[in-house]
């Protein structure tokens, strides 16, 4: 519902002409409401736009609209753009739903916003901004937004959704609907819009395609005919006006269906004769309509009436008359008598506010631009000043005013320069940093005192970090030069610039940036900090001049930590992540990672980073513990939700989270897992890290799974191969590249990106085949053609596995190496790669050893062996969902005659796959704890599962191992 009612004469004015766009709307209501000519139907929703000069009737139309959809008992969500509130984030969004809110208690909201409550509320005028270093990204308020409506679309349906004038909506609103609009037809929602082609702002191309919706044209309201205008007319001046007088009026408006009315009412209250020998005082009366003419109409009220009208379209929409007059300098009865004057001569009418309180209202927006264009620049400036004190006074708060400020000159005012330094804090914790630029840049120009202004510039260029990283590096550089900086503000400045830098692409700077600033520290405390944000840049570099001597010197130092403070805790972090990738020991590696983990890190501080935490939980899951990374990532979704982030940084997270399950075999829970992170890095834009890690782990998942022409499709529509990241990335791109062409069969090409991957990573001394194994995908592509080559190749890579010790990785090495063997040396490989897989998480891996394997073991003549290995692999491989794997099992026992003896039916054919997991966890020694961390679950399901299975097998813990055949 809206919250302000329409202007009188203008809305009771008969629709005329418009018979197909009232059809139309019409039509679509009633569809909505599940009925047609024909009788009941589905509910079906959808989007109808409307597009027209102003005054051709838009307004009129919707206002149709309205009523209709009321007389059916549909709920009505209703707004417009106003052209002086579009800078104004939000404006629309709270004008569609705060009417629905205003009589709910804040309990009854928050109980109705749920978990959304903190990150939409802010929004949509319900609650003030959080205070903070953290807010919401945009992407997480909009998906608020979309959840916000969507529920109420379901509770109140059905609901017919109306903005007018949406050329001048604001931006963050305009940015949810256009997106929303597609859902509307699924959630049976009518979506109207209507407005000024013409006025449509250049970088607002999502409402041109609003309006173009799916291909069709929206509904263009054509100009009235004579005929039309002369039915106003007379309706107005009586059925004598004669032929001539109707079709000069038609003449002299255009055929604008407001302008006739208006010149219809004018001469009503003149009391015109509508006769041809008047037409002279008709063409009087024209001029005053519009333009200059309105204005002269508008002076000869008087100066206090034409002051009043100044202010009212300064303020803009549904102001309180309070504030008008106010602004206006003018006392209560002076305003009452000037809005009188206002009211008969149809400039201003007075409505009641969903707040019962009195605003004054434009007849129509044309003459409220009229009205504002004709206010001399000078006053125009003073009267905006004195509206943003007016807001700020009245309790409306900085938010409120500083569209006004932004119309000020600057003077070098303190008490502007802490209005929109207040405004754009606001703005970014409701989400919308667009507008907190805007306001931060305008608080530069006031300017601030010098003693400020490095503070001005770091807040901007924090502002700045996610949408213009280039910008913000000139800002916080020019920040950092202020001669006038606290040490705690020029710390802060120096993290916020190297996150900048790093952010794009300039690792070398960042690092060389807080190496320099370590160095002007006499604090041990921010020497240390810096050091490791220092390290943690230097890590992610690609052209690190010197990797081996910097993981020398990160060994070195984290030695000497104990993990008291979050910097101390982040170093060890990265010395886990640096062991396993270099292949130390798993040992040292989960060492360090529960030093960095004891004491907890956040993944919402924004000072700190989410990397260090991320890099932690990837080093858990290379060293064969993926139920414990997986905790910590489902931590990290929670944390990320929470606060409203819902772009790269939950992208990066959703990607893996898909990663783990991947490594464990889960590869349907792995895909959508990274599909839903690729999409949300498409979101945020092209060439970002967090799409480059979901192409590669997507790619990969796609492989394991067999489906190489969907891995194709997706390594063309990213051009994977025609540039690197400039960070570290995993799965290593340049290697994934050389996975896809080796299972395209694509052998010289697949060991040419493959050999460049590992010598560049080589060079890194990143010899951890956990992390990529490359080596063992060369080995595949050189046994076809150079036997003694691959089995070299596969020789050093399970050297460097079982340096590691992770048993997943010595089994996928050994099989391998397998691959490069006779029959019977590989048959003993293989089964030593069992071995290893069975007590590792890597249940793909598995399936695949298990049918090279019986693969291995009947061309040596022992079919019963195999018909095992091979069954037991083709199982595994469909849990896992590795369809070409099963697929190639199935064919081996086909074309080798086998018909294998079901082994251990009662069990395979009665355990939940749950059950199963859990069971052979527990054969292989692990407690309860750990089965629950290993299937990403509580302990109390873990215990439930293991029940079940004990029941269903018909043994105990004891006798699990020779029950499940291991």
């Amino acid at each position: 519902m809206s919250d302000i009612t329409e202007p009188q004469g203008w809305a009771n004015q008969p629709l005329l002409e418009r018979e197909s766009e009232v059809l139309a709307i019409h039509r679509a209501v009633d569809e909505l409401c599940g009925t047609s000519r024909t009788g009941p139907t589905t509910r079906r929703g959808g989007v109808l736009t409307f597009a027209g000069a102003g005054g051709i009737g838009k307004t009129k139309l919707l206002g149709e609209a309205r009523r209709h959809a009321i007389e059916r008992s549909c709920t009505v969500l209703f707004a417009r753009g106003g052209e002086q509130e579009k800078q104004t984030p939000f404006h629309v969004m709270r004008q569609l739903i705060q009417p629905t809110f205003a009589a709910m208690s804040e309990d009854g909201r928050r109980d109705v916003l749920g978990n959304w409550y903190g990150i939409v509320a802010p929004a949509l005028g319900l609650t003030a901004a959080p205070k903070g270093p953290t807010a919401p990204d945009p992407q997480g308020v909009r998906d608020g937004l979309d959840w916000v409506v969507t529920h109420l679309t379901v509770r109140s349906a059905p609901v017919v959704l109306i903005v007018d004038d949406a050329h001048w909506a604001d931006a963050e609103s305009l940015a949810w609907l256009t997106a929303f609009a597609a859902r509307a037809e699924e959630l049976s929602m009518l979506i109207l819009v209507a407005c000024r082609p013409d006025e449509i702002p250049a970088d607002a191309g999502s409402l041109r395609a609003l309006m173009g919706r799916q291909g069709t044209r929206p509904h263009e309201l054509a100009t009235l005919t004579t005929s039309a205008v002369a039915r106003i007319v007379r309706d107005a001046l009586g059925e004598s006006a004669d032929d001539v007088f109707c079709r000069e009026c038609w003449a002299i408006t255009g055929g604008n269906p407001f302008e006739v009315v208006e010149l219809a009412m004018r001469g009503r209250a003149r009391g015109l004769k509508p006769h041809q020998e008047n037409i002279p005082q008709l063409r009087d009366l024209a001029s005053a309509v519009k333009g200059s003419g309105l204005i002269d109409r508008l002076d000869q009220l008087g100066p206090s009436t034409v002051r009043l009208a100044w202010a009212a379209a300064v303020l803009g929409t549904a102001v309180p008359m309070s504030i008008v007059a106010s602004v206006a300098a003018l006392g209560e009865a002076q305003a009452a008598e000037s809005i009188d004057r206002l009211r008969n001569a149809r400039i201003l009418t007075v409505l009641t506010s969903l707040h019962r309180k009195e605003v004054v209202e434009f007849f129509h927006p044309l003459i409220a631009t009229a009205v504002y264009r004709s206010i001399p620049p000078g006053v125009r400036v003073g009267m905006h000043g004195m509206a943003a004190q007016a807001m700020v006074d009245d309790g409306f708060g900085a938010a409120a005013a500083a569209r006004h400020l932004l119309e000020m000159h600057p003077e070098g005012d303190p008490w502007v320069v802490q209005q929109l330094r207040q405004a754009a804090r606001e703005s970014f914790s409701a989400g919308a940093p667009d507008a907190a630029r805007r306001y931060l840049a305008r608080a530069l120009r006031e300017p601030p005192g010098m003693e400020d202004r490095a503070e001005v510039l770091f807040e901007l260029g924090s502002a700045n970090l996610l949408h213009e990283p280039a910008t913000t590096i000139n800002q916080l550089r020019a920040a950092l030069e202020e001669p006038k900086t606290e040490q705690a503000l020029r710390e802060a400045i120096t993290y916020r610039l190297a996150q900048a830098l790093a952010h794009t692409g300039q690792m070398a700077e960042a690092a060389g940036l807080l190496s320099d600033e370590a160095r002007l520290s006499s604090s041990s405390r921010t020497r240390l900090r810096m050091q490791a944000e220092q390290f943690k840049w230097n890590s992610v570099r690609m052209d690190e001049d010197n990797s081996p001597a910097r993981s020398r010197l990160l060994a070195q130092f984290a030695k000497r930590l104990s993990g008291r403070g979050l910097p101390e805790r982040h170093i060890l972090g990265l010395r886990a992540w640096d062991a396993a990738m270099r292949g130390e020991s798993v040992t040292t590696a989960l060492d360090y990672a529960e030093q960095a983990l004891t004491g907890g890190m956040s993944w919402t501080d924004q000072d700190f980073g989410f990397e260090v935490p991320a890099v932690v939980a990837v080093t858990l899951m290379y060293c064969d513990q993926p139920g414990r990374a997986e905790e910590l990532f489902n931590t990290a979704i929670i944390e990320f939700e929470d606060k409203g982030w819902r772009g790269a940084h939950l992208s990066f997270v959703y990607t893996l989270l898909g990663y783990v399950r991947y490594r464990r075999g889960r590869l349907a829970e792995a895909e959508d897992f990274v599909r839903n992170g690729l999409q949300i890095a498409d979101r945020v834009g092209h060439g970002i890290p967090a799409q480059w890690y979901a192409i590669g782990t997507l790619i990969e998942t796609l492989l394991a799974r067999g489906n190489t022409a969907e891995a194709q499709r997706v390594a063309q529509a990213y051009r994977l191969a025609e540039e690197l990241p400039k960070a570290v990335v995993y799965p290593d791109p340049q290697a994934v590249r050389g996975k896809l062409l080796l299972a395209q069969g694509r052998i010289e090409e697949a060991e040419q990106q493959l050999s460049a991957a590992g010598k560049r990573l080589d060079l890194r001394g990143t010899r951890n085949p956990s992390w990529s194994p490359w080596q063992l995908d060369l080995a595949l592509a050189q046994v076809t053609h150079e036997p003694d080559q691959a089995r070299a190749t596969a020789t050093e890579a399970l050297a460097r596995a079982r340096a590691f010790g992770a048993a997943s990785v010595i089994g996928q090495s050994l099989r391998v190496l397998a691959t490069t063997m006779d029959a019977s040396r590989a048959a003993v490989l293989l089964q030593e790669a069992v071995g290893h897989l069975e007590q590792s998480p890597a249940a793909c891996e598995l399936a695949h050893a298990l049918v090279d394997h019986g693969t291995a073991l009947h061309t040596l003549g022992d079919p019963h062996q195999a018909a095992q290995q091979l069954y037991r692999g083709m199982e595994t491989a469909a849990a896992c969902g590795a369809d070409a794997l099963a697929a190639r099992a199935r064919s081996q026992l086909a074309s080798a005659g086998l018909r294998p003896r079901r082994l251990h039916t009662f069990e395979q054919d009665t355990l939940t796959i749950a059950e199963h997991a859990a069971a052979r966890h527990a054969a292989l020694g692990l407690d309860n704890a750990s089965i629950a961390r290993e299937l990403g679950t509580d302990p109390r399901t873990a215990s439930e599962l293991l029940s079940a299975s004990f029941t269903k097998l018909g043994t105990d813990r004891l006798g699990l191992r020779r029950a499940l055949g291991i």
